[in-house]
Order: C-alpha cells, then structure tokens, then sequence
C-alpha cells in the first residue's frame, strides 16, 4: 500500500505515505489517497487524520520520471478527483507532521492540511514548480491561495524557492517548528485535540472557509483546463521537467559518492 493506515485512540486515523525512497506522487499514490480520504470521511469513527512521510521526506512531490514519460496530461486532468483535493476538502481535522523535505507538489500536500508543523533540520520545504516550467492546476493553486498568508502566497509560487523550516513558518507553510524528538508526539496530540472538538461545528466552519475557494474551483471552464493540459504537453514544459529530473539525479549521485 502505497498509503499506509492505522489508528490511534481518541478517533485519530494516521495515514504514512509509503511510496519510497521519496514518497514521490504518482498516479496510484494519488488514487489510493482519495480512497483512503473517503473512507475517513464515511467512518464516524474517525475525527481527525494525521499525515505524516518518512524521516528524509514528507513528499518530493510529483514523480518526474512520470511526468517526463508523458503522465502530464493525465495528470492535469485529475483536478478535483484526486487525493490532493479530497485531503483539502475533508470536512475533519488534517494535521500534517512534516519530518522531511516537503517540496513541489509535496509541499502543496502539506498545505492541504488544516495546521503543519514540521521539525528543527536542514530539510527544505516550499513550492519550486514554477522554476522548472510547471503551471498549477486550478485546485492546487486554490490550495496554496487558502492555506498561505495572503502577503506571502505570490512570492511562494512565483519566487518558487524552497526554505528551511524556520523561513517555511514565517512564510506561512507550516504552524510550528518543534524539536525532531518531539514532533510524532507533538503532532499525535495536536490531532487528538482536534478530534475532540464536536464535529458538525468544525465541518461547518471548514466549509465556509474553504467556500470561495471551491467556488473558483467549480468556476474552471473546459477551455481552461484544455489550455492548462496542452502546457503540461508542451516541448517547453518537458524540456523543464527533464532538467529538474536531471538536476535531482545529479544530486543522488553526488551524494552516493561522497
């Protein structure tokens, strides 16, 4: 499983992606997380979700070697049926624990979540899309536009940099920033509060947070999407994505060396 699932006492379900060495989004990884969104959503049971990666990554984000093989437009098509969307738009509480670099579409992960915290590190985290030519769907752009303080929305996207965790607080990309020995605990009980909270006022109140927003969503004409898919295809946007994919490679190898 590419999402792996287990539960805590006081109605805290803990999603761990599972995909390594970098918890890279494919399409499978996003299918199985709407999956598992939605069975939270249909559990009483359940009265808050905790997601969480591994020690070195929350998320790199989309995977490049899928994307370079010709998954974009797919991909571009997805929108408001992936496990992106369904992780914003779950009507509990989402935390996110962040004990790794949470990059590109995984830093939009993280942003999908209702409050972030991550750890004291050397790990990065912010949205670099638009520094190797990827355009945002509509759906993640709205996620970065709600969960981002509004004064620092645009230089996240447009500067397109990624930031240690003290930088990524003051940008708005995550809560806290706790020590590494405290964060699953720190998380684990920040979630357990949360799911304490009667959940019908909470639902309400997420809704109407997260309205303007959707409407924008739902708002996205066929022609937009279209416009958006050929982007994805372009020989520039490939171009793009191949560097980057190039680039992390190099990293990796550099690293294995040494």
């Amino acid at each position: 499983m590419l999402i792996q699932v287990h539960d805590e006492p006081g109605g805290v379900r803990v999603f761990t992606f599972n995909r390594p060495p970098a918890n890279a989004m494919n399409l499978d990884f996003l299918r199985q997380l709407r999956e598992r969104v939605e069975e939270a959503a249909a559990d009483a049971a359940v009265r808050a979700v905790l997601v969480r990666g591994n020690d070195r990554f929350f998320s790199a984000g989309l995977d490049l070697r899928e994307l370079a093989g010709g998954a974009g437009g797919e991909l571009a098509h997805l929108g408001q049926d992936d496990g992106l969307f369904a992780l914003w738009t779950l009507l509990k509480p989402t935390v996110a624990e962040i004990a790794g670099h949470a990059v590109a579409g995984g830093a939009l992960l993280a942003l999908a979540c209702d409050l972030r915290v991550t750890r004291e590190g050397s790990h990065r985290i912010g949205m670099n899309e638009t520094s190797f030519g990827i355009a945002l769907p509509r759906e993640t752009l709205e996620i970065a536009r709600h969960a981002l303080p509004r004064h620092t929305v645009g230089r996240a996207v447009l500067e397109a940099e990624t930031h240690a965790p003290a930088v990524a607080r003051e940008l708005g990309y995550v809560h806290h920033v706790v020590p590494a020995a405290d964060l699953s605990d720190h998380c684990l009980r920040l979630a357990t509060k949360l799911a304490e909270y009667p959940p019908a006022g909470y639902a309400y109140n997420k809704r109407c947070l997260l309205e303007d927003a959707m409407a924008r969503c739902r708002a996205e004409s066929e022609e937009a999407r279209a416009a958006l898919t050929r982007m994805w295809l372009s020989p520039e946007t490939a171009r793009g994505i191949a560097e980057r994919a190039a680039a992390v490679a190099a990293k990796k190898a550099a690293k294995t060396a040494t």
